[in-house]
């Protein structure tokens, strides 16, 4: 049975949410790479963006079994909590989430109470492992160098790659936060290049050169033949030099202190304080 795969993008953030799901009334769906709206000049958060997936999975039908996270997002919060609440489905990212929360645990002084097991997730992965949308069987595959613990989902022809590429006339992911190294990098994606030329590749973002509309959708043949800074001849060793290069000049993105904070608790807030309000941290001449 062939995937149906529904994207929406997110202007704000140049992130792209997909429902993957099963062509049959009722059928099965997975929730990936879901985004919470987030005001960061007030911090107040609305649910806009969650809401037309919601309005997608609902008059189609759908019976939502996964909220998938590629990895700890750096330029936007997860709606993940909010979409559970309204669909159900288990939350789910892959095992070295436990690696990135040690890391930020200590960054962000965590209370004392902050699980480094990854049990805020109701799921982790381990590279490889399959599981089911349904009938449609998906691959979890570890893909780190961005960030230590990110996943690619494979269902069917169709690659979820999360922060690894961009389309082949922007590139690839970041590798200077905490726990990025761009020779595993390099690694990840000619793994994902290996596989076979037709399969469709979704990315998690798009930032257009000026002339271009946002798109999410390309090949391995494409990006083999075409990526900027990973198609076919380029080696490891002038993959890491460009990409030390060009981290070296980028400033960080605007949401990371909330993100990574809310990310790392699978979309949730910290807890309130005795006044009942939720905070969130600012680590000053830390990052």
């Amino acid at each position: 049975m062939p995937a149906i795969i529904q994207a929406f993008f997110d202007p704000v953030t140049a992130t792209v949410t997909y429902v993957v799901h099963e062509d049959a009334p009722g059928g099965a769906c997975a929730i990936i790479d879901s985004v919470l709206d987030y005001d960061p000049k007030s911090g107040r958060t609305s649910t806009a963006g969650a809401d037309r997936v919601i309005e997608y999975v609902r008059q189609h039908g759908l019976r939502t079994d996964w909220l998938l996270e590629t990895h700890a997002h750096a330029d936007h919060l997860s709606a993940a909590p909010y979409l559970q609440k309204q669909l159900g489905g288990v939350i789910a990212i892959g095992g070295a989430i436990r690696a990135v929360q040690g890391v930020f645990k200590r960054i962000f002084n965590l209370e004392p109470g902050f699980a480094l097991d990854g049990s805020q997730f109701g799921r982790l992965f381990a590279d490889g492992e399959t599981f089911r949308i349904g009938a449609l069987e998906a691959t979890a595959i570890h893909v780190p160098g961005h960030t230590p613990a990110d996943m690619a989902y494979l269902v069917g022809d169709a690659a979820f790659v999360g922060d690894t590429l961009f389309m082949p006339d922007v590139g690839t992911a970041r590798c200077d936060f905490p726990g990025g190294d761009a020779r595993q990098l390099y690694r990840s994606i000619r793994r994902l290049l290996d596989l076979p030329a037709v399969t469709r590749l979704y990315m998690c973002h798009d930032y257009p050169p000026a002339g271009r509309e946002a798109r999410w959708q390309t090949t391995v043949a494409e990006q083999r033949q075409a990526n900027i800074h990973v198609r076919d001849g380029i080696s490891e060793d002038e993959f890491v030099a460009m990409r030390t290069r060009r981290d070296a000049t980028l400033g960080m993105p605007t949401l990371i202190l909330p993100a990574i904070q809310v990310n790392i608790r699978a979309g949730h807030f910290p807890p309130a304080e005795d006044n009942g309000v939720r905070y969130l941290k600012i680590p000053v001449d830390t990052l």
